[in-house]
């Protein structure tokens, strides 16, 4: 039997019916399953924490692979799912395996070093990565996730950089590594798909306060997405001196700046 008429005989005979608002749209790909993990280059020596496992799809893979999965899930009736849909305990190669109740943007990552692999619900993509590298003391070495493909190539968008372009590029270097159609999943989402692969830099390019100083900038600057920087930032004080100095043209608009030039501003304006 293949993976998706496993899935679909699994939840037909517990009679569950799958949750779309909270994402719950599993991936019964095997290809793509595998595409992930491999990517994420899992070792036996990793933590993952994983993000949403459902019944258990992905974590199945993972627990082949990783010293260590912590899976965090938000809905209940899946945990005891979960259990039965797993391959034994015989079959894993993971030593520690720990299912976690709750919300992952509430929840503690660890403080040891850990990998986030994850198929998750896609409203939860930029809340996820603030969590991640902004409320976290110990951002993830590395993040492969599945997606909303056209948010995954907005985080990579060199010309066109949102306020979550500059995050994420902020503490580490995205990849969109695949497209994956909306027949890869049980359900299919009603958009297509990608596979994000971020690979973190081994400290943020700025420290704290230049950090938040940015995001602060950013808010300013995107409250008026389409206008000049000389009609936001402008507006602000000092704020047509300090983008002189740096040497930005108060013509162009914000999402067309750089990570290294949203640095300068900030590092500008935060000098007395």
């Amino acid at each position: 039997m293949n993976l998706r008429d496993r899935v679909l005989a699994f939840l037909r005979h517990r009679n569950i019916r799958l949750n779309t608002d909270l994402g719950q749209h599993f991936l019964v790909d095997e290809d793509i399953l595998e595409t992930i993990v491999e990517t994420a280059e899992v070792q036996p020596n990793d933590h993952v924490v994983e993000i949403g496992p459902g019944i258990g799809v992905l974590t199945s893979e993972l627990l082949m692979h990783a010293g260590e999965v912590t899976a965090i899930e938000l809905d209940d009736r899946m945990i005891p799912l979960m259990k039965d849909f797993l391959p034994p305990k015989s079959k894993r190669v993971t030593k520690k395996f720990t299912v976690v109740h709750g919300n992952a943007l509430q929840v503690n990552f660890p403080v040891t070093p850990y990998k986030i692999v994850a198929n998750i619900p896609y409203h939860i993509t930029s809340p996820l990565l603030r969590h991640a590298y902004l409320e976290s003391p110990t951002p993830p070495t590395a993040m492969t996730l599945l997606i909303q493909r056209e948010v995954a190539e907005k985080i990579c968008d060199e010309e066109h950089a949102g306020i979550l372009t500059i995050v994420v590029k902020l503490f580490g270097t995205p990849n969109v590594i695949c497209k994956v159609p909306p027949g890869a999943f049980v359900p299919p989402p009603a958009v297509d798909s990608a596979v994000l692969r971020i690979i973190s830099h081994e400290k943020p390019l700025a420290d704290r306060p230049t950090i938040d100083q940015i995001l602060r900038l950013l808010k300013i600057a995107f409250a008026g997405k389409r206008k000049m920087l000389r009609n936001t930032l402008g507006s602000i004080e000092n704020g047509m001196e300090m983008m002189k100095k740096v040497g930005i043209d108060p013509t162009r608009r914000p999402e067309t700046l750089t990570v290294q030039e949203w640095m300068e501003i900030a590092r500008c304006s935060m000098t007395p």
